[in-house]
């Protein structure tokens, strides 16, 4: 269901808007009509008896306390926001507490008892929203800075938070809207066979927006690496040290190491940390014939993660004098996966006889970047997350930008625009009908419009913020 947005009830909702848990401070906030009233009757401020919330200035601090039925609660300090100037642009209040679980709880209870209802997953972002104070782009922007797990990831999360995406978003709705209207006029003279706009610059202005859509698709790839990380895969042979790796590289005992092969019959993921890039970890089954089904089972998601991963780790045991062997395999990789990068590690350096000239080897052989490794005693892991961090580096070869996609909702839209024009510049080349034409060209103003929320799904908003925290 398509349509456009409608003021949102404003009814008073509150919500502990701080984790639970013991610390020094909490905040509890609210938001709504008639929260200045439901503010007054549990609060008193500290020497003004008569205070009232509706009197105070926004942007203002007051200490008092907070009361029920059967005394005092905690001493708080209430901020004031006065509609629009809030977050929600509705009346506000927030109350700063002491931060213990029980405390904070026994204050939300006081204003449900006073007429504020349970706050939604999201719904003062939702409200933010409706209200017209942020975007769909924007709110979503909030809810990928508090769940960023980098500095890259925060700081795109950030520049999109600030609109720098909604700028250039509705820079191109206007510009597909401005034709549409013409187009649209058009039809309304047909019986004069007026044209309003040529179809010469018409098709100009969709090439211009074209290559503006071509820029913030490509740009996908690198905002998915900075949000969710390099899919990095480690693989190999059994008793190669896959797991062993694992654990060194998380600095934990994450994955179980056995001399046994076949041990891991299904994969783990787990993320770390370098230089600001994050690397999401699977250690697969070993490579090889299985024995039995539950083997064979896990081999075969071992495959499915390789064939999804943006970077590879195949893992050999380089004190093995049959260690060239794994190069057929290695060659099979970089023809099955182009689009992935490879690094070979070579394992258990420590106890290779003439180290230097197996790695020599390795390398002319397989033509890749190899890092020698001793995993179970941590010697060569930091050349090797260098190895992995110049990797990175290169699958992010655009240039740094502003602006860029991280999510595949956005990624989807754009494409589904892309498309829309170009069936539109196809109508315009054969002499199509202006109608078709216009038709077109609405379709990919409806799909620009779906980021940022001019032109919304329901059931994709809903699903948006039911991810929030509730109290956020």
């Amino acid at each position: 269901m398509q349509g456009t947005l409608l003021p949102q009830q404003e009814d008073p909702i509150a919500a502990i808007a701080t984790p639970l848990g013991i610390g020094a401070l909490a905040v509890v906030r609210l938001s709504g009509g008639g929260v200045f009233e439901i503010a007054d009757k549990v609060f008193r401020k500290k020497n003004s008896p008569s205070f009232q919330f509706a009197q105070s200035k926004g942007f203002r601090a007051h200490f008092g306390t907070v009361y029920d039925q059967e005394g005092l609660v905690d001493e708080v300090i209430a901020l004031v926001f006065r509609a629009p100037n809030s977050f929600t642009k509705e009346d506000m209040v927030e109350l700063s507490c002491h931060g213990g679980p029980v405390v904070v709880k026994h204050i939300l209870k006081v204003l449900l008892d006073n007429g504020c209802r349970l706050a939604e997953p999201g719904e003062f972002t939702r409200r933010a929203f409706l209200n017209g104070r942020i975007d769909l782009l924007q709110a979503e922007a909030i809810g990928e800075m508090i769940h960023a797990r980098s500095e890259s990831a925060f700081r795109t999360a950030v520049t999109q938070m600030q609109g720098t995406l909604s700028s250039k978003l509705e820079a191109m709705r206007s510009e597909l809207l401005r034709s549409c209207a013409l187009l649209e006029l058009e039809l309304d003279f047909s019986e004069e066979e007026v044209e309003f706009q040529s179809r010469c610059e018409l098709q100009q202005e969709l090439d211009g927006l074209q290559q503006e859509l071509a820029r913030l698709t490509d740009s996908y790839q690198h905002g998915r690496l900075l949000k969710e990380g390099v899919a990095t895969v480690i693989a190999g042979k059994p008793n190669a040290g896959k797991s062993t790796l694992l654990n060194a590289l998380l600095e934990e005992e994450r994955s179980i190491v056995s001399h046994q092969p076949g041990t891991t019959r299904d994969y783990i993921e787990e993320c770390f940390i370098h230089e600001k890039t994050i690397f999401r970890l699977t250690d697969t089954a070993g490579l090889r014939e299985g024995s039995e089904d539950i083997e064979h089972e896990g081999i075969r998601r071992s495959y499915k993660k390789i064939a999804e991963a943006d970077l590879i780790l195949y893992l050999l045991d380089i004190s093995r004098q049959d260690y060239l062997d794994d190069v057929a395999q290695i060659q099979t990789f970089l023809a099955d996966y182009p689009e992935a990068c490879l690094i070979v590690v070579a394992n258990k350096t420590d106890l290779a006889k003439k180290r230097d000239e197996r790695l020599s080897a390795l390398r002319t052989k397989t033509e890749c970047e190899v890092c020698g490794i001793a995993a179970a005693k941590g010697e060569g892991l930091d050349a090797l997350k260098q190895y992995m961090t110049g990797i990175a580096e290169v699958l992010n070869k655009q240039q740094e930008s502003s602006v860029l996609i991280t999510s595949l909702r956005h990624y989807e839209a754009l494409r589904n625009a892309s498309c829309a024009l170009k069936n539109a510049q196809t109508l315009i080349s054969r002499g199509g009908e202006t109608e078709l034409i216009a038709f077109e060209l609405r379709a990919a103003l409806d799909s620009v419009g779906e980021i940022t929320g001019k032109v919304f799904n329901e059931e994709i908003v809903n699903l948006i913020f039911e991810r929030f925290c509730i109290g956020k």
